[in-house]
């Protein structure tokens, strides 16, 4: 089973990291050079770095963007002092999407979260979906998420968890769902709830960490990179003091989310004000940005603030409106004062950016962002430019301006691209983006001279429609495979062993690489083959294969491989199971240890959770009907192991899409298999909702493990909920 991937640490291991930095020269050095500018640090050595993202933040609702009701006094004096982009973009016209191609560099055709899970998306980042947390922590630093993740599952511990994903710390909401609760009943910490006292207002309390991180790891030895994701201002719009506009002739709603929008203003000069109390200000760049366009949700008239200034649409809509975003940058001494950029700069650029500006941090090679750092340090000419830029929309939430501006279509698939002046919009007849182009309605617009997207020149350019269209269709993957990147191990219990691979996912060439497992007391780790090698380059791997001898009567560990490659350090953690005895009489399989469980969708149920908690406690799994008390939940694609060690007679189980997830949706479709050994020992046709479950009777005699896989069927895994009513194994 594959590790989460976690990165240097702690004091000790950052000097590691940061030891191994290449020397640096100041911004405008290098550029005289003609080295990339950010592509390495400054003299006093990398810069900390600081993500502030909003949460449906318009274009137009800061006044360093022309808003004239709503006061940003502090944003916009970093505006002033720093640099404002003219055409920043989010990912998405909606959260999760738009947040999750920020995180890991990819545009929403090729990542992994590519709609809100209410569109049947399940929302969640995998073990192979780097962050620029996950790269910045391999050069060292230290690394904090106070606010909002924005995708699920709702769970700790598992690959979607922000501290899987690079983050140290982390306080907040890990849903967006939950996230819509500004007094909520508890909050994350780590990978735990945490109960907060009642009456709490969630981003007081956030921002409270957030400058706690500061005091934390201001002083260093290590840079930090802090992210911090307040919900401000999502809807709804609850706030403990809106006295500020209680004079203005407005809605309590409009009211509410104008101070949102104040409180947001000053968290920013809050952390600002920290950075310079602690005397870090000069060495930290600042970026202010938001995942989308502004809301018109409980009330709120965006168009009374002209929230989306000159632009067209809002969040969900695809038009400028709903995917330009303010993004302002501040470092004092690296960004010159006053100054903007029209560069087209959409936030996936920011992983490859954060790399550069930390020193050339180790950023995966197979993304789509494009490092924007040479902006930041003055040498705009330097920095790459798009060919074009992508967006994909499938979203089946509906508000009344957004589904205006888009003609009624809000609930239709839709894609855009901007390449040079030309920004197009289409629109398929429903939700299936496979259809022919013809059947697609195709705007375009001509940005220089129509930024407010009102005049379709569509039919005068067919030319720029077919161009546009081919760019549109290649920008799309079903199935993106990602290059490996970083270090991953993988768990044998079974044969005693483990596996390091690093793997070389960037693109240069990693010199001195060197793999190292630590293991508990007692125990033993022998290397099966080599665990360095001179070089890695490019797209290159160094697999250890690692045998393990475990005392008698041992439990569980966990295990943690360490690897340095190119001035980069990366540590894994992998937890490791001894075989569990084998059965000694007849059980239900969720009575027994598994060696192994894998799961597409949050934990393995056990028993009668059946979809509701994460294990034994929900309503009996049921087939048409009929309840079965005992029984395994899972979400393909799933694996579950179990030791029978040649005691087993036969397994029996009922296996499907049950009544409850059938409820849910009728587009669920797996196809379950039983392995044993490595041998298929039985499969089941395509399981749905209507079909029905299959029975299933197996001899395992001599089997030694048992395997229980289910995978998705009809290459979509939403609603692939799976049951194992009433496994049970017999012993000889």
């Amino acid at each position: 089973m594959s590790s989460r991937r976690h990165f240097l640490a702690g004091s000790a291991a950052a000097a590691v990291g940061l030891a191994a930095l290449p020397q640096a020269v100041q911004p405008a050095r290098a550029a005289a050079a003609g080295t990339p500018a950010g592509a390495e640090a400054g003299a006093e050595g990398p810069p900390n770095l600081v993500v502030i993202l909003a949460d449906d933040l318009g274009y137009g609702d800061l006044g360093a963007y022309g808003q004239k009701l709503i006061t940003t006094p502090r944003i916009d004096q970093l505006a002033a002092e720093g640099l404002r982009f003219t055409d920043a973009y989010a990912a998405a016209a909606v959260c999760a999407p738009s947040r999750a191609a920020l995180l890991t560099g990819l545009h929403t055709g090729h990542a992994a979260v590519r709609a809100n899970p209410s569109s049947g998306g399940q929302g969640s980042l995998g073990a192979g979906d780097t962050t620029f947390a996950e790269v910045l922590r391999a050069r060292g630093y230290r690394t904090g998420l106070f606010g909002k993740w924005g995708f699920g599952p709702e769970a700790g511990d598992q690959p979607s968890h922000p501290s899987a994903r690079g983050f140290e710390e982390f306080y907040g909401y890990i849903d967006h769902g939950h996230a819509h609760q500004y007094y909520p009943a508890y909050l994350w910490n780590g990978n735990a709830k945490e109960t907060v006292p009642t009456g709490t207002f969630a981003p007081d309390a956030i921002a409270a960490r957030a400058l706690g991180f500061i005091d934390a790891h201001a002083a260093g030895p290590a840079p930090f990179l802090l992210f911090l994701t307040p919900n401000l201002p999502h809807a709804p719009s609850e706030i403990p003091d809106a006295s500020a506009y209680a004079s203005q002739p407005w809605t309590q709603a409009n009211k509410a989310h104008a101070a949102q929008i104040s409180l947001l203003d000053a968290q920013v000069g809050a952390v600002v004000d920290r950075l310079k109390a602690r005397g870090v200000a000069e060495r930290t760049v600042v970026l202010v940005a938001s995942d989308n366009g502004p809301h018109e949700e409980g009330g709120v008239n965006p168009d009374l603030f002209d929230a989306n200034g000159p632009l067209r649409g809002y969040k969900r809509n695809l038009y400028e409106g709903g995917v330009r975003v303010p993004l302002v940058a501040w470092s004092p001494g690296r960004i010159a004062a006053g100054t903007t950029s029209a560069r087209p700069t959409p936030l996936y650029d920011l992983l490859p950016t954060l790399a550069d500006l930390a020193g050339g941090a180790p950023a995966p090679s197979d993304i789509d962002g494009l490092s924007a750092a040479p902006v930041l340090n003055g040498a705009p000419a330097l920095a790459p430019v798009h060919d074009h830029l992508y967006w994909y929309r499938d979203e089946q939430g509906v508000t009344s301006r957004a589904n205006a501006q888009d003609g009624g279509r809000a609930k239709q698939v839709a894609e855009a691209i901007r390449k040079d002046r030309w920004k197009a919009v289409r629109f398929a007849p429903a939700r299936d983006r496979t259809v022919p182009d013809a059947q697609w309605r195709f705007e375009l617009y001509d940005l220089t001279a129509d930024l407010a997207e009102q005049r379709d020149v569509a039919a005068a350019n067919p030319s720029v429609v077919a161009s546009l269209t081919a760019a549109l269709r290649a920008s799309w993957a079903d199935t993106y495979v990602r290059r490996p990147w970083g270090l991953t191990t993988t768990a044998d219990p079974s044969a005693g062993s483990l596996t390091t691979t690093l793997a070389n996912g960037t693109a240069r060439p990693w010199a001195d690489a060197r793999v190292s497992l630590d293991v508990p007391a007692g125990w033993t780790a022998t290397p099966a083959g080599p665990a360095t090698a001179a070089s890695l380059a490019p797209g290159a791997s160094l697999t250890t294969v690692w045998t393990l001898t475990v005392p008698q009567g041992a439990g569980p560990a966990t295990l943690t491989a360490s690897a340095t490659a190119g001035g980069s350090a990366f540590t894994a953690r992998t937890p490791y199971a001894p075989l569990p005895a084998p059965p000694t009489r007849d059980s239900y399989l969720s009575d027994l240890p598994w060696v192994s469980a894998a799961n597409g969708w949050g934990p393995v149920e056990i028993d009668r959770s059946n979809g509701k908690q994460a294990a034994g406690d929900g309503t009996p799994i049921a087939f048409g009907g009929v309840s079965h008390a005992k029984g395994l939940g899972v979400h393909a694609p799933s694996e579950i192991v179990y030791h029978l060690g040649g005691r087993g007679n036969r397994f029996t189980a009922l296996v499907g899409i049950d009544d409850f997830s059938k409820k849910q949706s009728a587009s669920g479709a797996t196809r379950a298999t039983v392995r044993g050994d490595g041998r298929i020992l039985a499969t089941t046709g395509t399981l749905t909702g209507a079909s029905g479950p299959t029975a299933l009777d197996v001899d395992v005699r001599g089997i030694r493990l048992l395997h229980l896989v289910v995978e998705d069927a009809n290459a979509n895994s939403a609603f692939d909920h799976t049951s194992w009513a009433s496994a049970r194994v017999t012993v000889v």
